[in-house]
């Protein structure tokens, strides 16, 4: 159980301004922290057969060896991998090479192959073509009693002596074949399931056996039921009949399933023409491996298992292998960590996502600006800072600074007033994002009626004094509210006397710029930013911002407070208590959590989780204090749905409770090694419905592990049906900010 000192690691931050009332003893006694054990983490490897050929990666069955050998069977012939290997070797040359159907490995080690002009035997390093069976053979199997052949002219049993053909009355459309482990076969085709034995053959087609007649796929699971994948579903047998089905609704991504396959862990793995689906028998949970990601094509043909657990996945585009490693959260971390060095920082320490000049090519890794290079980079700042706090490790205290240095020089490099910057980029790149550019009256006159509150900046990038950078302008209220996120936490976490200083004399320069313009940031041409409004007379007067007026207000006050409490500068106090008494922003921000489903934007979480630290911890009063923990409490129970951990770990941190803790880690778990941003087309999943929810304007699923979905990046919507942008790899401090949140709370122990 955790002990009372856990509370202590939240004091913190608390300071003396938390007045919630906390029982320590009933934290204690119901919350125990997650103790960092290993666990599987799951990762793709992706093979190309021969140089792209079409034929040879147009593959139909797969099975490893007992040496570890990757068999494959393909619309250009038999190829074999060897075990630590990526060459594939065409086994079946001259005039015998041509399609091939199936593979079976043998308990004796043979590799028997299933092709267009008959079978083959592998043993040994050679190959002999048998006689016997009439091609085409479709599918091979072997059981106890020999090795079995099928195809459209008959069934044959070769015993070790001879080939026999069996007298067995199936349809000739053979699409599956299983030993029963009693001499006899199950054999799934086009036109129903047939048992067959040498005494009677039984044909399964009636609607109250199986889901459909059309049969693509056969194995039995851990407790001896047939699972028969049909055209339509699953149907799982018993010696009685129909015990259950599995259908799209059920978690089946695409009604053409293809191949049913049990796990060395007892999982069915359910192949389709869409992706692939994992059944746990007996419970309703399953998983989804679809897209790039996992999959070299999400049409299934074929999987099987080798003895270490590995799936490989014959698919028609190549063979995919997913694999298995033991890790702790902590290794993952590490592992995070170096890749986020090695490949998501440019100078002078911007932490940022890269760009992929080839499309899902990692070795094709070119850096890019981010309009929201500043937010992202304050993201780190604040991981850096928690991981200080926790390991006292000062390599990530020089970090931190650094980051705080370009967060810094991004007021320095407007040469205004506490006017700040979107991001730098050297002055010898000649592509950027919104590059500068003139508008015609036209082209105004179009973005004017498509959103009158539209700002047609032509002059977006602007040339440092020192000629070395450009500096990108019309910042927005999203990079400030990153901004102030991670100067709290620097602030708090990591800075000395001198640092802090420093945090106070920028902020406030910020703070003094807003306060000058009628709380609105105003660019290098004297007008507001887009959306860098906070004016009462915008929020309050302006029906055009109605949509913001209670974020907007809430960001105010939380900058106002962090910036009184840093300085201890009266003025800020007055601002802020004013805009409360005369202008109502505390009850404009009561609203915020009754928003208009036109108005949802699903960053808007973020957001307001970036502000709610300086609010919960700094104010005094304990009347307003009320208002922003309800207002928290709020929000939080509105969007915990998202399974979030760094919503979870912030909600925890302020408010002294470990809720949503299972959710939290079982994300940072599920959370892929890849990085890359993979289309994800969740439209097309047959288990999932089309929503407008929980954002309006967007076509969104129901929300899935994050496995299933893009790469994260927080301001992007998990929900979405279809998203992902393969050109591009973010930047793994998603993973790393919450995972550092839930060390410093003790919430994530190591053993």
């Amino acid at each position: 159980m955790r002990k009372l000192v856990l509370l202590l690691s939240f004091a913190f931050l608390f300071s003396c301004a938390d007045q919630r009332k906390i029982d320590a003893e009933t934290l204690v006694a119901n919350n125990s922290p997650y103790v960092d054990l290993p666990f599987g983490q799951e990762y793709h490897e992706g093979f190309v057969i021969g140089d792209n050929n079409l034929d040879a990666n147009n593959v139909r069955a797969i099975q490893p060896d007992f040496k570890g050998n990757i068999w494959i069977a393909t619309k250009g012939g038999i190829y074999q991998k060897q075990a630590d290997s990526k060459l594939w070797n065409l086994m079946i040359t001259g005039a015998g090479q041509g399609p091939a159907y199936d593979i079976e490995v043998a308990d004796d080690q043979y590799i028997w192959m299933a092709t267009w002009n008959g079978v083959y035997a592998y043993h040994s390093g050679n190959i002999v073509k048998m006689e016997g069976p009439k091609p085409p053979i479709a599918k091979v199997v072997s059981t106890k009693e020999g090795i079995y052949a099928l195809g459209p002219y008959g069934i044959w049993l070769y015993d070790g002596i001879q080939w026999v053909k069996k007298p067995f009355n199936t349809a000739s459309s053979i699409r599956a074949v299983l030993s029963d482990n009693n001499k006899g076969l199950w054999i799934g085709t086009d036109v129903g399931l047939f048992h067959c034995n040498d005494g009677h053959t039984e044909v399964f087609q009636k609607n109250e056996d199986l889901v459909s007649a059309g049969v693509g796929g056969l194995d039995f699971d851990n407790h001896g039921d047939l699972w028969v994948a049909c055209m339509g579903g699953i149907t799982i047998r018993n010696h009685m009949g129909t015990v259950a089905t599995k259908r799209p609704k059920d978690g089946i991504t695409n009604a053409n399933i293809n191949v049913v396959r049990k796990a060395n862990d007892g999982r069915m793995w359910v192949g389709t023409d869409y992706g692939i689906t994992r059944f746990i028998p007996g419970e309703e949970d399953y998983s989804v491996r679809l897209g790039k990601r996992w999959l070299m094509s999400d049409e299934v043909r074929d999987i099987a298992f080798d003895t270490k657990g590995t799936a490989w996945i014959a698919t028609a585009n190549g063979v995919s292998a997913i694999k298995k490693m033991q890790m702790t959260l902590s290794e993952k971390a590490d592992f995070f960590y170096d890749k986020l060095i090695a490949r998501h920082v440019r100078e002078p320490w911007i932490i940022a996502r890269t760009r992929l000049a080839v499309p899902g090519d990692t070795a094709s890794i070119v850096p890019e600006d981010d309009d929201n290079d500043g937010e992202f980079t304050s993201n780190y700042l604040a991981m850096e800072s928690f991981r200080y706090a926790t390991t006292k490790d000062p390599q990530a205290k020089e970090r931190a600074r650094k980051a705080f240095d370009f967060l810094h020089f991004l007021r320095e490099v407007t040469e205004g007033d506490g006017f700040f910057a979107r991001t730098i980029i050297p002055i010898s790149w000649n592509r950027s994002h919104d590059m500068n550019r003139t508008y015609t009256e036209r082209e105004l006159a179009e973005e004017i009626i498509e959103n009158p509150r539209q700002k047609s900046v032509e002059k977006r990038w602007h040339v440092s004094k020192d000629g070395k950078w450009k500096w990108k302008g019309d910042t927005s209220s999203d990079e400030l509210c990153g901004h102030l996120f991670g100067y709290y936490c620097y602030y708090n976490l990591v800075a000395d006397e001198k640092e802090k200083q420093r945090v106070a004399d920028h902020f406030s320069k910020i703070m003094d710029h807003l306060i000058q313009n009628d709380f609105n940031l105003i660019d290098v041409d004297g007008k507001p930013t887009k959306w860098g409004i906070w004016s009462p007379k915008m929020l309050n007067y302006n029906p055009d911002w109605a949509p913001e007026k209670a974020l907007n207000s809430l960001e105010l006050l939380s900058f106002l407070k962090f910036t009184y409490h840093i300085t201890k500068n009266e003025k800020y106090q007055n601002e802020y208590l004013k805009l409360i008494k005369d202008e109502g922003y505390l009850e404009n921000t009561k609203m915020m959590h009754d928003t208009n489903p036109a108005w949802e934007t699903y960053f808007d979480i973020y957001m307001t989780l970036y502000l709610y630290p300086p609010l919960i911890n700094y104010e005094a009063d304990p009347m307003i204090k009320k208002v922003y923990q309800d207002n928290m409490d709020e929000w939080f129970a509105k969007h915990k749905r998202s399974k979030s951990p760094m919503v979870n770990f912030t909600y925890n941190l302020l408010a002294g409770n470990a809720d949503e803790l299972d959710n939290s880690i079982a994300f940072l778990k599920d959370a892929p090694l890849d990085l890359v941003d993979w289309d994800i087309d969740n439209g097309k999943r047959e288990d999932l419905r089309m929503v407008r929810f929980p954002i309006l304007e967007d076509l969104q699923v129901g929300l899935r592990p994050p496995s299933e979905y893009r790469t994260v990046r927080w301001d992007q919507n998990p929900f979405l049906a279809v998203s992902g942008d393969p050109a591009q790899e973010k930047e793994p401090v998603y993973w790393l900010l919450p995972y550092w949140m839930g060390r410093y709370t003790k919430l994530i122990v190591e053993q």
